[in-house]
């Protein structure tokens, strides 16, 4: 048996296209997985499935580049948390923050958020107004806030259904003379005399009056509700797909990779072993091996999930013991060859061990079946685990591309016509699927080519 060194599998990839390719795209998924351990903030990835981590957040939107497909453009969601500050220290001091947005889409906002917190003693009035494209200036809100005797650190957060906002904007478009009771705030404010969408640059104003005491924002945003957001849009829970798509890439890899490892490991191990021993040793390990290969995988896997856990750490582990039975079968009947070489056999006349036998004579031998096998049985790992979750029995704490899946089954992102929520993480998994093939593939074919060669040679 010829064995097949790393040059020979790399010069096969190099003279097809189709490999080269998926050793880029394999590339590609590593490289994301890298920025996306580095770039995102681990309290995100921990924050998963916290619902007030995503208040801030849009539900059910769609991505952002699909404006450049529409011919109306759809509103974007804006967090802005970068204001213009000003202070004026006098009798009567003012502290300003100041947001500026330039809308220019074709319908109106869903709502807008002011958050801030403030620190104080006192008594400071609240002021919010904004400031439209034609230069009318409306006044949202006015409003004490909390007297306190000391310094006290205060956070709020204002939605547009604010009863007083509502009324304040009734009344200013009532002097106006074009008020419509059954329009929303938001509508109200980023409309034109028509009802139409007033498009231009709007000034959004927090101002905080005092007297003598000052007041010190520590922190203040203005959310503009729309409905597109993000790469990948968001979820029904108002999750951004983009963090759960890019944190379930090296997931994944981890999944696919510690299975495949591990149980070709011990397969290989194994089988090698039963094969090199022979006897009872052998027939006694094969009995074992057809034992555990006898057990349906999927049930069981399901039974464990809901009995022990549904730990990811857990799966890996339940993965690798119902992998490794196929490696071990092929690993024994190639060291049945193997181990009836001479110098196999020299080796044990001269007295040494089997250990190193096995792991210096036979195992090296195995290693192109063994990258080939490793190949196999990354997508398959992935595709597992991704079956289980999408049953919801994987872990709810890890965004998993199954998981994701699973949620959007769960609130009927197909019948509801969520596409974003379901066809990235489909596509995604995939091109990983697709990857791993084309890489198997061309393995197998390295190593037909010099099963064909070997067979010429003993002829000849």
């Amino acid at each position: 048996m010829s064995a097949v060194s790393s040059s020979e599998i790399w010069q096969e990839f190099a003279k097809s296209k189709v490999g080269l390719v998926g050793i880029g795209i394999l590339a590609s998924l590593i490289i994301l997985s890298a920025v996306a351990v580095i770039t995102i903030p681990i309290d995100t990835f921990k924050q998963w499935n916290n619902p007030g981590k995503w208040i801030s957040y849009p539900k059910t939107s769609v991505p952002i580049w699909i404006n450049y497909f529409m011919t109306e453009k759809i509103p974007e969601h804006l967090i802005l948390d970068n204001p213009s500050a000003i202070t004026k220290d006098d009798i009567i001091s003012l502290t300003s923050h100041q947001f500026g947005v330039q809308y220019y889409y074709d319908d109106f906002p869903s709502d807008f958020i002011y958050e801030f917190s403030v620190e104080y003693s006192g008594s400071q009035l609240l002021q919010i107004s904004v400031i439209r494209p034609d230069q009318s200036q409306i006044l949202l809100l006015s409003r004490s806030l909390p007297h306190s005797d000391t310094n006290i650190i205060h956070h709020e957060r204002i939605f547009s259904t604010d009863n007083t906002i509502k009324k304040n904007i009734q009344i200013h478009f009532s002097e106006m003379g074009f008020y419509n009771q059954s329009t929303s705030s938001e509508d109200m404010i980023f409309a034109n005399k028509d009802g139409q969408v007033l498009k231009g640059d709007y000034l959004f104003l927090l101002n905080i009056y005092g007297v003598e005491e000052k007041v010190k924002i520590i922190d203040s945003r203005l959310i503009l509700g729309g409905k597109a957001f993000g790469m990948m849009g968001t979820d029904e829970l108002r999750r951004d797909l983009a963090v759960g798509l890019l944190w379930g890439t090296p997931l994944a890899l981890f999944i696919g990779i510690s299975v495949a490892v591990g149980s070709v490991t011990a397969g290989l191990i194994y089988g090698v072993y039963a094969g090199f021993k022979g006897k009872k040793t052998d027939e006694a390990m094969m009995r074992f091996n057809d034992v555990i290969y006898a057990l349906p995988a999927l049930p069981f896997l399901i039974i464990l999930a809901v009995t022990i856990s549904n730990s990811i750490f857990l799966l890996v582990g339940f993965l690798m013991i119902f992998s490794w039975v196929g490696i071990a079968k092929v690993s024994r009947s190639m060291a049945l060859q193997i181990k009836t070489r001479q110098y196999v056999e020299a080796s044990q006349m001269m007295g040494q061990k089997n250990s190193k036998i096995i792991f210096k004579h036979i195992i090296p031998q195995l290693l192109p079946y063994a990258f080939a096998s490793i190949a196999i049985s990354v997508p398959a790992a992935i595709t597992t685990e991704a079956g289980i979750s999408f049953l919801g029995l994987g872990d709810p704490t890890f965004p998993t591309w199954g998981q994701i899946l699973h949620d959007a089954f769960t609130y009927g992102a197909a019948a509801r016509g969520m596409w974003w929520w379901i066809r990235s993480e489909e596509h995604t998994s995939e091109l990983q699927s697709r990857t791993n093939r084309v890489c198997r593939l061309l393995l197998e074919k390295k190593k037909k080519k010099t099963r064909v060669g070997s067979r010429s040679l003993s002829v000849a």
